[in-house]
């Protein structure tokens, strides 16, 4: 055994090497050891990892959790609109054409030729270009909401439908016989990546409120698909418990939770949790159900039933349905849009070449507007909201 004063030399030695060294944590050597705290060295600011955003990156921020379409609200039209005529755009697929209907007075005003069999007409992420989805004709023709005129035709393959990405990187190509999704520069179209996909009949879509995922329906095999946004790239895939399915339109609900997607044969919307992408459940609606429209004040939802000429009127806050409206003499509403006041929902009739015009408040047919061959994916336009998503008019 050392004597005494050779053990004390020796601990206070050691104290002075730790102390030296800078060995151990705060934590380690105690709260009230303030030589040590001060030796510790500084932490540089660029080593601090910082948050991952809330969203997709470039997503513009999300304005309220609890309803994401916040920015669609009746009158909140974007500068980069100010100005645009209201007009209803409407594609005809068996004509080849657009027509140009004038919402004021119910009166066509142009009939617009396009490329073979226009599926959709589509607002560009930036709001400032309609797209005409010509599934046929392999190519895409754009039209200046401006002043209404088509521009020069860009060729693109099987564009049944279009979306765009959160961040307004990239178009999304809905290629549905191609059996892909095509990610493309939102801009010039240029493609960036083709996703193939082994499912059939991809056509509509809608996309989580942080962005970073989209749901989307493959009509011809009853099947969904999840997607990440980012990796641009499939990571879910599930066949829906209904013999015959065939999903079609895809909405989110406005707290973000849900995504509903209409079924034409199962005659409802089917109900998803998209953040675990389990089998979904099936509220029935009427017979033909198709297309989803959320009110300006984002507490109900219009499901257009095809195969019976009625709407459906579903309430978010309820969880069910809270009316149904049967169009005068039958119909066959299909796809299309809410005005920008929220007064009126604007659908194709797809089998009756016409355009219907229906209150919101009372769910009367105002109007009944004869159009051309196959009327289908009818863009309002212009709409409230910061950036368009795609299809007739997703807004956020």
């Amino acid at each position: 055994m050392l004597p005494s004063t050779t053990r004390t030399a020796a601990l206070l030695g050691g104290v002075l090497l730790a102390l030296l060294t800078g060995c151990g944590t705060p934590a380690e050597k105690g709260a009230s050891d303030a030589t040590t705290e001060a030796a510790a060295p500084p932490v540089r600011a660029e080593h601090v990892t910082p948050p991952a955003p809330p969203g997709l990156a470039g997503m513009p921020p999300v304005l309220d959790p609890a309803n994401i379409y916040a920015a669609d609200a009746a009158g909140k039209l974007s500068p980069a609109v100010k100005g645009f005529p209201s007009r209803v755009y409407v594609p005809n697929t068996n004509s080849n054409t657009v027509t140009v209907i004038d919402p004021a007075t119910y009166k066509v005003i142009e009939t617009i030729p396009v490329g073979r069999q226009p599926q959709h007409v589509v607002p560009s992420w930036d709001l400032k270009t309609l797209w005409v989805n010509n599934d046929l004709g392999d190519s895409l023709t754009p039209i200046d909401p401006a002043t209404g005129k088509a521009g020069k035709t860009v060729d693109v393959s099987d564009p049944y439908n279009l979306y765009f990405t959160p961040n307004g990187k990239y178009a999304i190509v809905m290629a549905s016989m191609d059996r892909q999704l095509v990610f493309r520069d939102a801009h010039t179209m240029k493609t960036a990546k083709a996703v193939p996909v082994s499912c059939a009949g991809v056509n509509h879509a809608d996309f989580s409120a942080d962005g970073r995922y989209f749901i989307v329906s493959c009509e011809f095999s009853g099947e969904l698909l999840k997607v990440d946004t980012a990796r641009m790239k499939v990571v879910g895939q599930q066949k829906l418990p209904f013999k015959g399915a065939m999903p079609q339109d895809v909405k989110l609900s406005p707290d973000g939770s849900t995504f509903y997607i209409a079924d034409m044969m199962a005659n409802g919307m089917w109900v998803l949790d998209g953040k675990k992408f389990t089998t979904p459940k099936l509220l029935p609606t009427g017979k033909g159900c198709h297309g989803l429209y959320v009110s300006r004040d984002a507490k109900e939802m219009y499901v257009s039933n095809r195969g019976e000429g009625s709407v459906s009127v579903f309430d978010f806050a309820q969880k069910k349905l809270a009316k149904k409206w049967h169009l005068p003499g039958g119909g066959s509403p299909d796809m299309g849009g809410v005005s920008a006041d929220g007064k009126v929902l604007w659908l194709t009739g797809r089998y009756n070449a016409e355009v219907y015009a229906i209150d919101t408040t009372s769910g009367k047919q105002l109007a009944r507007i004869p159009v051309g061959k196959g009327p289908h994916g009818l863009a309002v336009y212009p709409q409230p909201g910061r950036y368009s998503l795609g299809h007739t008019g997703v807004f956020r």
